[in-house]
């Protein structure tokens, strides 16, 4: 085996940060290398140096698709590359898939394959569509990819998209894949079929470099596995001599629990309920289409889904940023559905929002201002209409102190924390209103594996205190692992509420895909039913 990239001592500044930190990685050609850590440990930075998208503040980059070659000393003799631009990297046989796609939804397969490199006719003054169509065609047979060229992007799902984007970096000429985060937006199976498409691309002699922050796919996508923490490379590891404990504690630098250990549920009243809920997005498209809930005291129902079925707007519904067209929302008992947030607020509802900038913070403020936002006219942090500025501060340092929150300075910008510590100080800020009802959208999104152990545990605490959960997350371990029930949501419905503990990863993705088996185990009666436990529920899925 030979290296295909070498990146040498790269080191990576920006003002007041450090992303990357003197790094090392190595990368055999014709493997599958993953790219370990948790947000903001220097990932994407590194990958978007050797991309093109940034210049490395210190140390050299190294590619060739066919392998690299040595001196008699063993060190690299091929010239180190310097990438002025992506386009100077796909030209060096880089390419890279980003977590968003990049295609022009009107247009066909083979039109957003061949964009800006059609083949051309009559003396280069037109497209030739059917040169096209035939590249695209053979390019897909090559590697096995099951794509239509005329099918338009709109048309297509998204793991058939993922798909339009790693055959139009192949079409470039690319040997080495950079994929980021490419999980994020698939359902189970259509992560299998990715796997599937990497192990065909590594037979036909491709790199691939996957950036993840989820252990289980690293380890079975992967030959060779390499973590980052704060910014280092903290080791390399075949995927054959390792496990996911061994990985987690490279990742956070201690043990860490894998999985929360939750009690059975006691549920107690209907705390948050959801009756007939319709809303439009901001193209006036329905989003949420005649959703109907309920959660009670002392559980957590759980939502799952692809990321975009619906579940932001419904949750902005929910906590009173976002409008609907119909439907009802009480809290407590309370119709809620024409309320303000702060009044929600008011009556005993904590938010933990999906996007923390733009819905959790004020980017400008210090975390003293930031940990009474939504309190700063009530007590006990207001007095006659006067904030106590000395309560407020010790109330942001609590938060700082058990959130271990970094750097550890209430006068500190929200601006100038990474985004796990801005994520930490709002769940942390969230838990310390004491609510009645929490709605938690993707809470341990962005934050390590220390922290996410210490959320979830912090979760169930509120659960068996008495709490309402509403818990909505793209993670299917986080959502299945919490939730005492479980709803599943596609093209903004709910296609089935079902029992966690024995519904199986195959079908929930299915229903995510927006098919029902018949054979999964519901949980309706026990959402329509009185108070009762964990094991009832479980006794009742077994009667059916």
């Amino acid at each position: 085996m030979t290296e295909a990239v070498r990146l040498d001592s790269i080191t990576k500044r920006f003002p007041g940060v450090v992303a990357n930190d003197d790094v090392t990685l190595s990368v055999e050609r014709g493997t599958v290398h993953a790219l370990l850590g948790e947000n903001g440990a220097g990932k994407t930075t590194l990958m978007n140096v050797l991309y093109g998208l940034y210049e490395p503040t210190e140390g050299d980059v190294y590619v060739d698709g066919d392998g690299l070659t040595y001196d008699d000393d063993g060190a690299v003799a091929d010239a180190p590359r310097r990438f002025d631009s992506p386009g100077d990297a796909i030209d060096a046989g880089v390419g890279m898939i980003h977590q968003h796609f990049m295609l022009v939804d009107p247009m066909t397969v083979a039109e957003n394959i061949t964009l800006g490199n059609e083949p051309r006719k009559w003396g280069g003054l037109a497209v030739d569509r059917d040169a096209s169509r035939e590249a695209v065609l053979e390019l897909s047979e090559r590697y096995g990819f099951d794509v239509e060229p005329d099918a338009r992007i709109e048309d297509i799902g998204v793991g058939v998209q993922q798909r339009v984007e790693i055959l139009k970096a192949l079409y470039r000429g690319a040997e080495v894949l950079i994929l980021d985060e490419p999980t994020a937006v698939l359902t189970p199976q259509e992560v299998e079929d990715l796997f599937d498409v990497l192990e065909e691309l590594t037979d036909a002699g491709k790199t691939v470099i996957f950036i993840t922050h989820k252990l289980g796919e690293a380890l079975e996508a992967a030959d060779e596995v390499t973590v980052l923490r704060d910014g280092r490379n903290v080791g390399t590891v075949g995927t054959a001599d390792t496990t996911r404990e061994e990985l987690a504690e490279l990742m956070v630098g201690r043990e860490v629990m894998l999985e929360t250990e939750t009690p059975p549920a006691t549920p107690g009243e209907t705390a948050l309920s959801v009756e007939g809920v319709t809303a439009v997005d901001d193209r006036d498209v329905v989003a949420v289409d005649d959703v109907s809930f309920s959660v009670r005291e002392g559980e957590v129902f759980g939502i799952a889904g692809v990321d975009g079925n619906g579940q932001s707007e419904l949750v902005e519904v929910v906590t009173g940023l976002h409008s609907l067209e119909e439907g009802r929302v009480e809290l407590a008992g309370r119709d809620v559905t024409h309320a303000s947030r702060r009044e929600r607020t008011r009556a005993g509802m904590a938010y933990i929002p999906e996007d923390r900038q733009d819905r959790g913070l004020v980017m400008d403020f210090d975390l003293t201002e930031n940990g009474v936002l939504g309190s700063q006219h009530d007590a006990p942090f207001a007095e006659r209409g006067r904030l106590d500025w000395d309560r407020a501060e010790g109330h942001a340092s609590e938060i700082i102190e058990e959130y271990d929150v970094r750097p550890p300075d209430a006068d500190a910008e929200a601006k100038s924390l990474s985004g796990g510590n801005q994520q930490k100080f709002i769940v942390g800020r969230e838990f310390s209103r004491e609510p009645s009802c929490i709605v938690a959208s993707h809470p341990t999104r962005g934050v390590d594996i220390g922290s996410t152990e210490f959320i979830h545990d912090r979760l169930v605490d509120l659960r068996d205190e008495g709490r309402a959960v509403l818990l909505v997350s793209s993670k299917l371990d986080e959502v299945r692992g919490l939730s005492d029930r479980l709803a599943v949501m596609y093209r903004g419905r709910i296609v089935d509420v079902v029992d966690p503990d024995e519904v199986t990863e195959e079908q929930l993705g299915l229903m995510m895909a927006g098919e029902r088996p018949e054979d999964v185990p519901r949980a309706e009666r026990v959402a329509d039913a009185g108070p009762r436990s964990r094991d009832d529920a479980d006794a009742e899925v077994a009667d059916d």
